[in-house]
């Protein structure tokens, strides 16, 4: 079905407007507004394969009850859009997947779902529409492989982000599968000084609850690990992070004893790479005024794009171009805000320079359209031109 809905999809989320500024070395200028786009952004081929068969399966089962299990993607619009296609979302108030059956049709998510949902869903006799991402499967591959040999997968992400949910599911496809979630370096950092020297297990099992697999043994199950990440993590981070376990490993058993009880295979995903690599060459490239990232506040790609930026240059993270209110305010996700407040946002006033040339460099999520970003390049044109007859506040100011 994939002529069927091309039309289609085009309209949603394509944008001319962005495929102008690719042509022009990814730089588009109008009056004082300078934008530089960052070479790789925006839908990757894992979400724009989802979201195309998400529209296939819709035309390919007509008159039957098409569901998603959940947010296909982290992004608003997108997921919108879906809805008003008449695809239901299993998470969203009155659905339920319990009383689904052999007539219906669910739609997998990018990020896959566990183990137990399939089975479930299998069960139950529903038609499966599955869209998970390439690079996900890949990390299944490795951690089910330390599953079957033994090892506890060490797993680098967010503990309630649906893809580390299925990926923690997979080590458990074998009895002695054992997992464990760290969120950040000093998650890990805890958990390498338990490996070199022990210590209390009651403490460690409190620190780490939820985030383990069941009846976890800390004296048992870090001696012999393996290394995987949720694939939209901080690429840095992930690095730094199966380096300070390879560390800990040769601290406690030597560098001999390394490949018996030590595993890391890279499984950050190419596109969550090639999106980091961009933005930080716009970033050593060019001289700008501030950063605009564009995709949804609970997009884990979205918000370590903006991590980035923020280290260099004024970084504003927003989920689409209304954030953008005027030339004088912008409200926009807190750059680095825990996970747990994805729902809160900053508003600053005085966001862009009152008077001479303004550069703007520009990036999107792995879950953001182009019609997303064009609209943003059209709002920044607008409030420029705005902006040329009055002065607003020159210095940021921000209010929660």
């Amino acid at each position: 079905m994939k002529e069927a809905v091309a039309g289609e999809l085009a309209a949603a989320y394509d944008s001319a407007l962005v495929d102008r500024v690719r042509a022009g070395d990814f730089q588009y200028a109008s009056g004082r507004l300078i934008v530089h786009l960052a070479r790789e952004f925006g839908f990757c081929y894992g979400v724009d394969r989802a979201v195309d068969y998400a529209y296939q399966a819709r035309r390919r089962f007509p008159g039957r009850n098409v569901f998603l299990t959940g947010e296909i993607i982290h992004n608003p619009y997108v997921n919108d859009r879906l809805r008003g296609e008449g695809i239901r979302f299993l998470s969203d108030a009155g659905e339920s997947a319990d009383r689904l059956g052999k007539d219906d049709v669910v739609i997998l998510p990018a990020f896959g779902v566990t183990v137990g949902e399939m089975a479930r869903l299998s069960g139950q006799g529903c038609t499966l529409v599955d869209t998970t991402c390439g690079s996900v499967l890949n990390v299944w591959k490795n951690v089910v492989r330390y599953a079957q040999d033994g090892f506890t997968s060490i797993i680098h992400g967010k503990v309630k982000h649906e893809e580390t949910r299925a990926t923690a599911s997979q080590a458990l496809k074998y009895p002695q599968g054992r997992y464990l979630v760290v969120l950040d370096r000093a998650e890990a950092a805890i958990v390498c000084d338990y490996i070199r020297h022990n210590g209390d297990p009651a403490a460690f099992l409190s620190r780490f609850h939820g985030a383990m697999s069941p009846g976890f043994d800390p004296d048992r199950d870090l001696l012999r690990i393996g290394c995987a990440n949720q694939t939209t993590m901080l690429m840095t981070e992930s690095l730094e992070i199966g380096e300070m376990f390879r560390q800990a490993m040769s601290d406690r058993f030597g560098d001999a004893a390394l490949g018996s009880c030590f595993r890391a295979f890279d499984t950050i995903c190419s596109a969550t790479q090639e999106r980091q690599d961009a933005v930080i060459a716009l970033l050593e490239q060019e001289a700008l005024d501030l950063m605009l990232v564009v995709g949804g506040y609970n997009s884990s790609n979205t918000c370590n794009l903006a991590r980035i930026c923020a280290t260099k240059v004024r970084t504003y993270h927003i989920a689409d171009p209304h954030c953008m209110l005027s030339a004088d305010e912008i409200r926009h996700r807190p750059v680095g805000a825990p996970s747990t407040t994805a729902g809160i946002e900053d508003v600053t006033r005085g966001w862009l320079p009152p008077d001479g040339p303004i550069v703007v460099g520009l990036t999107a999520g792995a879950s953001t359209p182009n019609n997303i970003v064009g609209e943003v390049i059209r709002r920044l044109e607008t409030f420029c031109d705005v902006q040329s007859a009055g002065h607003p506040p020159s210095l940021p100011e921000s209010v929660t």
